[in-house]
């Protein structure tokens, strides 16, 4: 299993981390849909090739061929939209936020899978990539949709534990190069 891999790649300073992996993945109670797309996109997300070889494949077998994609181009848009709204937010002058954005992201009105499942990833990579804004905005169309604060906790969660993991391999792997 890939996880358990992942997992022993972990080095012993960070045994939280490997503790919390298995946990956020291993005794989540999100469906299998959306527990692995958050994997997926949120492994993207990392920017890991360690993280992302090793869950990819368990992800790919537990959802299907549409979610998948709709994972993926979960990961793909907000990459794009993260940078662009997190930049409008931060600059001091209000009137870029009055511009039209002029960015194609049609994969958000049809991502192919559950909307509600599409957000979640969304919210993730969001957290991820740190994007206060589409974190609001991602959350508040959950909440709307009735998702509860555990489900988009435990989505951050899963999002938080990635990161850090492909942070800490990444940084172990350049160590060892020395």
């Amino acid at each position: 299993m890939a996880l358990d891999e992942l997992k022993s790649a972990i080095p012993d300073f960070a045994k939280d981390l490997k503790l919390n992996l298995g946990s956020v993945i291993g005794n989540s109670e999100l469906p299998q849909q959306q527990l692995w797309g958050t994997v997926l996109a949120c492994a993207i997300a990392s920017r890991s090739p360690k993280v992302l070889r090793e869950l990819e494949p368990e992800a790919k077998a537990n959802l299907s061929a549409e979610a998948y994609t709709a994972a993926k181009a979960a990961a793909a848009v907000m990459a794009m939209n993260n940078v662009f709204y997190r930049t409008r937010h931060l600059l001091s002058d209000p009137e870029y936020g009055n511009l039209r954005a002029g960015l194609r992201m049609n994969v958000i009105g049809k991502p192919g899978v559950e909307k509600v499942d599409f957000e979640l990833w969304s919210l993730a990579v969001s957290a991820i990539n740190g994007c206060g804004q589409c974190l609001d905005s991602h959350e508040q169309v959950l909440r709307k949709a009735g998702v509860d604060r555990e489900t988009v906790q435990e989505a951050v969660k899963i999002a938080s534990v990635i990161q850090a993991v492909g942070v800490t391999l990444e940084a172990e792997a350049v160590l060892a190069e020395q």
